[in-house]
Parts: structure tokens; sequence; C-alpha cells
């Protein structure tokens, strides 16, 4: 056999072998590291690619499982094949279909730090049996760091207030749960005074944050504004300050009489000169 049919017959069975899943490219975008609070939930951001292209649902499983062991499995679509301790506590936010394989803790053990890996199964329609074509992407995978006390609210900016005049403090506070998002409320003012803003900080991370406007009055100096924030499951905790308020004085019958006096003898001053130069 000659060199060049040595070629074309290695050629051939290169591309063989690349055609099974160990040749082709599986891909996933899984947050690596994740901080949860205990009681409340989370939700790890997830997506994926695999060599089949885009396929429907129903012609995929997604499984999230321990990285030290497969088997372990903390999601699956046949609750019987996951571990009792995670039963009822977790499922798939996205769609497979749409490549979305976003994972929901809820509520959070503190037994649940991981790494947990996802893996993706290409199935047959008739059976529902997976084929061949299967990954874990145990290179991605996320590790569940574990709050035991709410994040407090952070609040500002911190200005003086000012008796009549609208004052503005906004109050915020981190989270990974944004399926179940915790709730800012304020000890002073009405519903119609507070605009609520839910901010995606990427990497599963987001905040919420509260902006309170409401207009000073007597008495209000000293007083102490709180913000609480309640997570999912009624964990909450809560920030305060104290209001610094002024009262900006109205000082015109001062400062009109001395202006009228300052230009009365700038005048008389400059006709004092002029008189004298012309007498000169």
């Amino acid at each position: 056999m000659d060199k060049a049919t040595k070629m074309i017959l290695f050629s051939l069975l290169l591309a063989d072998v690349c055609s099974l899943v160990f040749c082709e490219e599986w891909k996933a975008k899984v947050v690596n590291n994740l901080e949860a609070l205990v009681d409340s939930c989370v939700v790890v951001p997830c997506s994926f690619s695999h060599p089949r292209g885009t396929l429907p649902t129903s012609r995929l499983r997604g499984i999230w499982h321990h990285k030290s062991n497969k088997n372990q499995i903390i999601y699956h679509s046949d609750d019987s094949k996951i571990k009792d301790s995670f039963k009822e506590r977790t499922k798939l936010l996205g769609a497979l279909g749409q490549s979305n394989c976003t994972l929901e803790i809820m509520p959070v053990k503190d037994h649940d730090n991981g790494p947990f890996c996802f893996r993706i199964e290409l199935v047959k329609t008739d059976n529902n049996d997976p084929t061949t074509d299967m990954f874990s992407f145990v290179e991605d995978c996320v590790e569940i760091p574990m709050l035991h006390e709410p994040p407090k609210p952070k609040m500002g900016p911190l200005k003086t207030a000012i008796i009549g005049k609208p004052y503005t403090v906004m109050c915020s506070v981190h989270h990974t749960c944004p399926s179940h998002m915790p709730v800012l409320t304020w000890n002073k003012g009405a519903k119609e005074d507070v605009i609520h803003i839910h901010k995606d900080l990427h990497n599963g991370k987001w905040e919420m944050a509260s902006v309170l406007m409401f207009i000073p009055q007597e008495g209000d100096d000293d007083t102490e504004l709180t913000c609480t924030a309640v997570f999912h499951e009624g964990l909450s905790s809560l920030t305060s300050l104290k209001l610094n308020v002024k009262n900006v004085q109205n000082y015109n019958h001062i400062i009109i009489p001395i202006a009228v006096t300052l230009a009365t003898a700038l005048l008389f001053g400059g006709l004092f000169v002029f008189m004298m130069k012309k007498y000169k």
C-alpha cells in the first residue's frame, strides 16, 4: 500500500472517529461561584450548546449532579433519580430547547455548597432513552458559599434635608434569587412615594433598590429613617439613619438694606471722585 492510499484511509478513519461526540464541541457557561442565603433560594445562570444544533426540549434531558460523582444527582426530570436531600427543592427555570439550563434551588440548605455541574443528554423521542450523545460539563461547575445571615441594605446619599423641599434617599441590597426577589420597605412615606428598581449585576448577582421621596416637615430633625429588606421565606435585615433636617431662613430683610446701602455708597463715592477730578 502506497503512502497516498494510507493517507486517504487515515483521513476517512479520522472522519469516522470525529463523527462521535468525543470529537465534537460541547460548551456550557455556568457561574463558577455564587453566594446563597440559607433558607432562601438561589438561581444559578446556565447556558449550553451541543453538536446537534437546535433541538426541541423533548429531545433534550438536562441533569445537575455533584462534580465528584455524576450519580449524585441534584436535579433530573425523573424525580426518582434525584438524591433524597434535594428532592422537591430543585428545578430548571429555562427551556432546554432554548439552550437555557438555569437551575433554581429552593429552599437553600447549608449543605448545598457543591460544586454542581450540568449534564446534557440527547434522547430518543419514542421511548425517552438516552442516545450516545451526552456530555457533563465538569470544567464549568458552580460552588455555592453559604450566607447564614441576610445582607443588610445600604442607604444613601447621606445629605442634609431642607424643610419644605423634596428629599430623596435610596436603599439597595444584593441578592442571588431573581425568581423570588427581596422586598424593600420604609418606615416613612406612602407607597406612591416609592420607586422600586431591579438591576441585573450579571454573573448571577442582582440588586434590588428602592427610592423614597418625601418633603421634610418641622420636627423631622433627628428622626430615624429605616429601610427593611425581607428575603424569601421571611428572613429580614434593616439599616437606619438619622435625618439631618435644616430650616432655610429668609434673610432678605437683612440682605436687601445692606445691598441698597452699598449701592448708594458706591454711587455717591463715584460722584465724589468725578467732582474732585472736575474741580482739579
